[in-house]
């Protein structure tokens, strides 16, 4: 049974006018996200895991126990098609060594928690994240399960697909999630964009695979009104998971990569804090 409530947040401070955990603070000593994929090729590189498991496999490390510190929360799908691991575990470790240097979050990094739509643990976790919606086809369990966890409070990163095929089967999952639900484009004055990193340009984004397709981002509102709560971020026609996980081997131009941490971050900091 999923709990009544999501685990609460640590004690919030006031950081530049905006209402901030205490841990999400910026350090000093970290200034801008300049040269995020020479970071990471110094320190971390991209894993060769195969990408796509049905069900859990053998191969899959065990989710790291609850203990109150972040974790960054994969979203799982059971219909047989791979995408939802796409691009794990590299990119969560490769952002998570992010979030830790420039932040005081303290997150698991080397450990993330891949989860099931109607896992009673996705209660623990205000924030998951969703790849490849395009080819996500929820039975009505998962769906009513992440619906509950949705108007409860929980933050939904949804990434990696594009094109108007993908488009319609996201649609269509996210209706039986959330009957009615619209997707209403977000401004760059959204405080998302504002919330770490103050993004200047919406523009210049696109994804790997479907480079004649422009970015575009949208939100999905409590009971679809834009002044009420965001519950879902949705980057369409984009993949910031694809450029983070391979931000340290030069696959990509460096502000593509740069720019995914700094959305990434900016999500991250807003589920968190909002």
């Amino acid at each position: 049974m999923v709990a009544d409530r999501l685990t609460p947040l640590p004690m919030a401070v006031l950081v530049g006018g905006a209402h901030v955990p205490r841990m999400l603070r910026p350090r000093p000593r970290r200034a801008v996200l300049a040269a995020a994929a020479v970071l990471l090729a110094a320190g971390t590189a991209a894993l060769g895991w195969a990408q796509g498991w049905g069900r859990r496999a053998p191969g899959l490390p065990p989710n790291p126990p609850y203990d109150g510190r972040f974790a960054f929360v994969r979203l799982r799908y059971t219909n047989g098609h791979p995408g939802w691991s796409f691009d794990y575990p590299a990119m969560e470790r490769n952002f998570m060594t992010i979030a830790a240097d420039l932040t005081g979050l303290r997150p698991h990094v080397r450990e993330s928690v891949v989860l099931a739509m109607d896992d009673p643990a996705l209660g623990h976790y205000p924030v998951a994240y969703l790849s490849e919606p395009g080819f996500w086809d929820p039975d009505d369990r998962e769906a009513a399960a992440l619906g509950r966890w949705l108007r409860k409070g929980g933050f939904l990163i949804v990434d990696d697909f594009y094109g108007p095929g993908q488009w319609a089967n996201f649609a269509d999952a996210m209706g039986r999630v959330l009957p009615g639900t619209r997707f209403l484009p977000l401004a760059r004055t959204h405080p998302a964009f504002d919330s770490f990193f103050r993004i200047a340009s919406l523009a210049g984004m696109h994804h790997p695979a479907g480079r004649q397709y422009g970015a575009q981002f949208l939100g999905v509102f409590e009971d679809n009104d834009p002044a009420r709560r965001l519950m879902a971020v949705v980057n369409f026609n984009n993949d910031i998971g694809d450029y983070m996980e391979w931000s340290g081997e030069g696959w990509y131009p460096v502000n593509l990569s740069n720019d995914a941490y700094k959305f990434a971050t900016n999500y991250l900091v807003y589920g968190l804090s909002r």
